[in-house]
């Protein structure tokens, strides 16, 4: 869905209106989820009002309720990865863009994880990053977790994507970096820890430019 609505950006097309004094014209007679004035979004995010517009109009066309329910998402995930299954790592990005926990994603949820994996800086998306590996939201990631999410990837990309160097399972390649990560020893890797490892180690860096083509 991120590859569609990035492609809308570069399309011209007429205003999309926003809340009480800018709606859209889809689907007037259907209950639909209305959106935060564009202003705020503007200031919420790295967007500009053009942007905006030209993303919403794209997410009304794949949602045109204004909100995204997991089993849609999958679909739509799908649609970019034929040759992988996506099933298991569209759910952890689904659930990592639903911050409510509402079990739908809306506008706004969908537009600010769009601006902080486009536009953010390197801690941004090292803090998105971290948030979907971290799967329970406790603030921890523990190594199941990461070869949970680790897993997903290689079954998203399925052929173009393995363990590489001296790693010959997946596990092996979790253990190895988890064990890099979790500076302390105490079996858990915090945000500090991931930024810092993350940020200093290229190896890692470069690791986490396969999660960006997936996304």
């Amino acid at each position: 869905m991120a590859r569609f609505l990035r492609r809308s950006l570069r399309r011209k097309k007429g205003a999309v209106r926003f809340g009480n004094t800018e709606l859209d014209e889809f689907e007037p007679n259907a209950l639909r989820y209305k959106p935060d004035h564009i202003e705020t979004l503007c200031k919420s995010t790295k967007f500009s009002k053009k942007e905006i517009q030209l993303m919403y109009r794209g997410f009304k066309q794949e949602c045109p309720s204004g909100t995204v329910n997991e089993e849609t998402f999958k679909y739509i995930y799908s649609r970019f990865f034929p040759q992988g299954d996506s099933n298991a790592y569209a759910h952890h990005i689904f659930n990592t863009f639903d911050t409510d926990h509402t079990g739908t994603i809306n506008f706004e949820e969908f537009v600010t994880a769009l601006s902080a994996l486009s536009r953010g800086d390197i801690y941004d998306k090292l803090r998105w990053a971290f948030s979907l590996y971290d799967v329970n939201g406790d603030g921890y990631i523990t190594k199941e977790e990461m070869l949970d999410v680790v897993g997903s990837v290689y079954m998203l990309v399925g052929r173009r994507a393995s363990p590489t160097g001296e790693d010959t399972t997946t596990k092996q390649h979790v253990d190895r970096i988890f064990q890099r990560m979790d500076i302390n020893g105490d079996g858990v890797v915090t945000l500090e820890e991931f930024v810092e490892l993350c940020s200093n180690d290229e190896t890692i860096a470069q690791s986490l430019n396969l999660l960006d083509t997936c996304f």
